[in-house]
C-alpha cells in the first residue's frame, strides 16, 4: 500500500520539539541539530520558527522549551475527557489497594501513560502523564498486547534498544512485518494498580496472551 505524503516541515518542527531530553532544560543549536539528526542551519531555522510562535525561548547557553508546548498534550487528554474519566475510578483502587494506579495506552511498540494516581514510597517508579516504555517489558503492555487479536502484535516488537527493553537473552520476536498498523493511540488501553516494571521477558507470542 502506498503510504501518504508527509511534510518534512512538520515532521522536522516535531523532531526539534523532541530532542530536548529530561533534566537538560536547556540546549545549544548544535545539541539539537544532532539530537534531531538535522543541520545546524535547518535546526536554527525551526528553532527560530518555535521561538517566534512561543514553543521555545532563547536561554543562557542556547534555547529552552516553554510551558506552550504542554498545549500540544493537554489537548489530547482534553479531546478524549481521560482524567474526568478515569480520575474517581483510578483512586478509588488506589483506596482499596494502596497500590499506584496507571491509564496507558499503546503507541506503536511502546505504551504511554495517559493517566495516574500515585502513592508516595521510598522506592517508586518515576512515571509522570507522557512517559513511555517499550511495551514487552512492561505489565502494562503485556496485557494491552495480549488483547489483540492474534498476529496484531507482530509489530509492536521495539526496533533499538532503550530503557525497560528486554535484555539481550530474551527470545528472539517472531518473524512479521514491522508495522501491523494497529497499534498506534487508541489501540488499546490498560490500568494497573501497581505500575511496577515487569520482567522485561518478551511474550512469547504477542497477541494471543500467552508468555514466559
Amino acid at each position: 500500500m502506498t503510504q501518504a505524503p508527509i511534510s518534512s516541515r512538520c515532521s522536522r518542527g516535531l523532531d526539534v520539539i523532541r530532542a530536548f531530553p529530561p533534566h537538560q532544560p536547556v540546549m545549544s543549536l548544535t545539541a539539537v541539530a544532532g539530537a534531531a539528526g538535522l543541520a545546524r542551519p535547518t535546526a536554527r531555522r525551526i528553532l527560530l520558527t518555535l521561538e517566534r510562535l512561543g514553543y521555545v525561548r532563547p536561554a543562557a547557553g542556547g534555547f529552552a522549551l516553554t510551558p506552550r508546548v504542554l498545549d500540544l498534550a493537554l489537548t489530547y487528554l482534553l479531546s478524549r475527557n481521560l482524567w474526568q474519566v478515569a480520575r474517581p475510578h483510578l483512586e478509588g483502587l488506589v483506596a482499596r489497594t494502596n497500590e499506584s494506579s496507571s491509564i496507558a495506552q499503546l503507541d506503536g511498540p511502546d505504551i504511554v501513560y495517559v493517566a495516574r494516581v500515585a502513592v508516595p514510597k521510598i522506592i517508586a517508579l518515576a512515571v509522570t502523564i507522557g512517559t513511555r516504555f517499550p511495551a514487552v517489558a512492561t505489565s502494562l503492555g503485556k496485557v494491552l498486547l495480549a488483547a489483540l487479536p492474534p498476529g496484531a502484535a507482530e509489530g509492536c516488537w521495539p526496533s533499538r534498544a532503550g530503557p525497560g527493553s528486554p535484555p539481550a537473552g530474551s527470545p528472539a520476536p517472531p518473524s512479521g512485518p514491522r508495522n501491523c498498523g494497529r497499534c498506534g493511540p487508541g489501540a488499546g488501553r490498560s490500568r494497573t494498580s501497581s505500575s511496577r516494571r515487569a520482567s522485561g521477558r518478551s511474550p512469547r507470542r504477542c497477541g494471543t496472551g500467552t508468555g514466559r
